[in-house]
């Protein structure tokens, strides 16, 4: 199947030769339309399909159309159409169902399916209504297609009403292969350039499916106990803790840690997750004052040596890796302030610890997860500390208090035995300083191509996460149909948050340590799709 390739056609030749492949169909082997010389056949609304098509090197081998504006062929064809449909959010027509003679094998047309299940779900379609053949009725039925109505159409091109639910698809996706590895998932060729969920490698799979076992069993608690010292290793900490639960979690115990602190503390923002650590100390009532820089802006150390002048001030909080714009914040800028000022240093390592260098040595609490950064499943996050830990007081949430893990060998309450193991496997096959050059070279290779394209990148280099790169467009654009344009070319971009879609923002994120042959293709992907949206604006 390595030979076949689908996508949404946009090239002229492409689109030229859908109208040849839809001549040969509709004209020449059902006698639907009329022939011609030109042996070419445009359809009357070809200027509002979607074309889903399957290409052999350049040759388009099979298509098929999607269009969901009203009225549908089909409804010329039954004029009571909706009576028959079941109900259902955003519908489309899918005609013009196309494959090559000397290409009719299943697997093709299962590949086409597969993409335009995707397309239509970007699109918001759950339901898509379709004319079959009569003499293809069986093929049709199994893939998933219902059958409705009376038959349509004329002598020698008959057709049967069928829909097709997004469910129906997924339940007969893997129908007509001989085992799962023959299936070509378009998703599963999809590149995940995501903040999370990252990809996870099959030995990590692996351990997340072996049999569920105690979290008091010796043998769960040898793994948990190698886990935190590899993380340990790996962040130069003192100590670490494991919780079964998201980063905000994490950040939660931090916060619940900095009420007990005498004093008030500091909190550094410039971007989405410094502005959710000021929300998570507001809501554990630990005090503090804040200061807020322009997203995208380093932090002044002067302005931050002014706020320190209130002698309260015992504790600093930030974010090390500013997901939301790029950023990397200067960590020994931060230890060379807060270390001769005994302040205690905090941060938020979720999106840092496992892609860049992190030296923990000083920090007195810091956050991270399994997932993102450590390629791992979501589902377990953990606070690093350097410091004795003292008894929490009844106020504190038990499940919040730091001290009772390490005061019981790091398991105090129930922790998925799979979601751990998971964790233990990425860590221990993960060749860390591969990882990292890696990673910087991709990072470079991108940045200076989509510079090159003239776009705009949020973060100037000496201050940009590696993993983390994002495009301001300009607002003749719209980062979101640019966005959805791209993953159905093959491309997961991160581009749905709030705080990016209000500014217009475009994320590649480099978590899963993508190949540099795996992104090659994506800044011109990228500058096709700027170049049609101003075509599809004007």
């Amino acid at each position: 199947m390595a030979e076949y390739s689908f996508k949404i056609a946009n090239e002229p030749w492409e689109i030229d030769q859908i109208h040849r492949l839809n001549y040969e169909t509709f004209a020449e082997e059902i006698p639907q339309h009329q022939r011609n010389p030109e042996r070419i056949l445009i359809d009357k609304f070809h200027n509002e399909n979607s074309y889903v098509i399957c290409r052999n090197g350049t040759q388009v081998v099979a298509m098929l159309a999607v269009r969901g504006k009203r009225p549908f062929s089909l409804d010329t064809k039954l004029p009571d159409l909706d009576r028959y449909l079941p109900s259902h959010r955003g519908l489309c027509e899918i005609r013009l169902l196309s494959v090559r003679k000397d290409c009719r094998r299943s697997r093709i047309v299962h590949g086409l399916l597969e993409s335009t299940a995707r397309f239509c779900l970007e699109q918001g379609f759950d339901l898509a209504v379709i004319s079959g053949i009569l003499q293809q009725q069986k093929l049709y039925e199994h893939m998933g297609f219902i059958p409705f109505g009376p038959v349509v159409g004329s002598d020698g091109a008959k057709f049967q009403p069928m829909y097709l639910t997004t469910q129906a698809h997924v339940e007969t996706s893997i129908s007509g292969y001989d085992s799962e590895e023959q299936i070509p998932s378009v998703l599963a060729n999809l590149v995940n350039l995501l903040p999370g969920p990252v990809e996870v490698t099959p030995r990590v799979k692996k351990a997340l499916a072996e049999c569920t076992i105690s979290h008091r069993s010796e043998d769960f608690l040898r793994v948990h106990r190698q886990t935190r010292k590899r993380l340990c290793r790996l962040a130069n900490a003192g100590s670490v803790e494991l919780f079964m639960g998201s980063g905000t979690l994490a950040n939660d115990v931090i916060a619940g840690q900095l009420c007990r602190e005498p004093g008030m503390g500091l909190i550094l923002s410039n971007g989405e997750f410094g502005e959710r650590l000021i929300r998570q100390a507001r809501r554990a009532g630990a005090g503090h004052e804040v200061l807020s820089q322009e997203w995208g802006k380093p932090f002044d150390p002067r302005l931050i040596e002014q706020k320190l002048s209130n002698p309260a001030i015992s504790w600093i909080w930030t974010v090390h890796c500013e997901t939301s714009t790029g950023m990397i914040n200067d960590l020994t800028m931060l230890k060379s302030i807060a270390g001769p000022r005994n302040l205690k240093l905090c941060l938020d390592c979720i999106s840092s610890v496992g892609t860049v260098p992190v030296d923990l040595d000083g920090v007195y609490l810091a956050s991270a997860v399994s997932g993102k950064c450590l390629r791992s499943f979501a589902g377990v996050s953990m606070v690093f500390y350097d410091h004795d830990l003292q008894p929490g007081d009844d106020c504190l949430p038990a499940y919040l208090d730091l001290y009772a893990y390490a005061s019981n060998d790091g398991v105090p309450y129930t922790l998925c035995s799979n979601l751990v193991y998971a964790l233990h496997a990425s860590l221990d096959e993960t060749d860390q300083p591969q990882r990292l050059e890696q990673t910087q070279k991709v990072s470079g290779w991108l940045r200076r191509e989509l510079r090159n394209m003239g776009l705009d990148l949020l973060i100037d280099d000496a201050y940009s996460a590696p993993h983390v790169i994002t495009i301001c467009l300009d607002r003749k654009y719209r980062s979101v149909p640019i966005g959805d344009a791209l993953k159905i070319r093959g491309f997961m971009l991160s581009y749905k948050s709030e705080y990016l879609v209000s500014r217009n923002w475009i994320q590649i994120c480099l978590m899963s340590n993508p190949t540099l042959d795996r992104v090659e293709s994506l800044p011109a992907l990228l500058k096709q799709e700027l170049a049609r949206s101003i075509v599809s604006a004007t």
